[in-house]
């Protein structure tokens, strides 16, 4: 599995090879969550006792230790083992499960350690006045004037503007008027 192939395909097929892998995966998916990884769960019900998943490292499989843990006991529960191809890491032994685990916490770590970089420059950047979020997708003055003088309802409004129904109603709601 090698979630970077968008960024480094040869890198990530020539990986593959040195593995003697039969069969490659990529996504280009975060690991910070299982959910919304299809390629993952592909390669999760396509294992088989026997096998090994090969990874090129493991931050590309999960960056939180609970989704972590959670695949290699999947993994150990269908007799499949677990190698990186950047990291000694294989399943099949005491070292190389203990040092899973601690690059699993060394990656949540990085992950933390980033949203919390970033929740500081959107504070400091608000503080300035420099971070006012997205532009609205939708004019709310043109939306008053279609509810208001056309007396039309939110579901024509978001047709008219090719806009969702959602933005119409936050449009409304800017101006006190339900809709």
């Amino acid at each position: 599995m090698c979630s970077g192939f968008q960024q480094r395909p040869r890198f990530c097929l020539a990986r593959a090879g040195t593995a003697r892998c039969d069969v490659v995966r990529a996504e280009k998916a975060s690991g910070t969550s299982r959910a919304g990884r299809a390629e993952l769960a592909t390669l999760l019900d396509f294992l088989r006792r026997g096998d090994t998943l090969v990874v090129t490292r493991i931050d590309r499989l999960a960056r939180s230790i609970k989704d972590l843990q959670d695949i290699v006991y999947t993994l150990k529960e269908r007799g499949v083992t677990l190698k990186a191809t950047e990291q000694p890491i294989d399943t099949r032994s005491a070292a190389g499960k203990a040092f899973l685990d601690m690059l699993g916490v060394f990656a949540e770590f990085e992950t933390n350690l980033r949203r919390e970089r970033q929740l500081e420059g959107i504070a400091a950047a608000k503080a300035r006045g420099a971070y006012r979020g997205r532009k609205p997708s939708v004019d709310s003055t043109e939306v008053q004037r279609l509810y208001v003088e056309e007396k039309l309802g939110a579901t024509a409004i978001a047709r008219r503007l090719g806009v969702g129904r959602a933005s119409v109603y936050r449009a409304l709601a800017r101006h006190e008027r339900p809709a």
